[in-house]
């Protein structure tokens, strides 16, 4: 099999983890011998904001309005994470396709506050994780489908309209 990396994963009717039922997943690293790395990009969190993680960090809020954050998974949901447009470049990063970036680095914050951060970007918490071999079989039971990730809908598609 292919990579998925730079793919949307969508949740089917027949999805048996009621974790992942209508949600939209971006695939940041695949492989069949290491498994995937993915991040849910339509679930926003309504309990911890942008601003609270910026107020508890002592870090100036920025003038722009700021996205809301998103559970990215159920896995190492302590654990933030960045996806970012391209033209952005911090120190740590890994690039998932020409126009999308990850990275964890918290320095991401600092540039946010001060106007010099990315020009699209969302913070999420946790991550989707799969061992290999475990998202082809859920792939074969028609749990997911897949689909050429799009830059519009990670970072300018309604949430509410993503999955649909």
């Amino acid at each position: 099999m292919q990579t998925l990396q730079d793919h949307f994963l969508i949740a089917t009717p027949k999805m048996p983890d009621p974790r992942f039922q209508e949600q939209l997943i971006y695939i940041c690293a695949h492989s069949p011998e290491e498994g995937a790395m993915g991040l849910v990009v339509n679930k926003p969190i309504d309990e911890i904001t942008l601003e609270d993680i910026f107020r508890n960090s002592n870090i100036a809020l920025p003038t722009e309005p700021l996205p809301p954050v998103y559970l990215g998974g159920p896995v190492e949901m302590e654990a933030g994470f960045f996806l970012f447009s391209s033209e952005y470049h911090p120190q740590q990063h890994i690039d998932i396709s020409p126009l999308v970036r990850l990275s964890r680095d918290p320095e991401i914050l600092h540039s946010i506050s001060s106007g010099q951060g990315p020009k699209d970007f969302i913070f999420l918490l946790g991550y989707a994780g799969w061992a290999p071999g475990q998202l082809e079989n859920e792939l074969r039971v028609d749990g997911w489908l897949t689909l050429p990730a799009s830059y519009e809908d990670i970072f300018h598609t309604s949430d509410d309209l993503k999955w649909k």
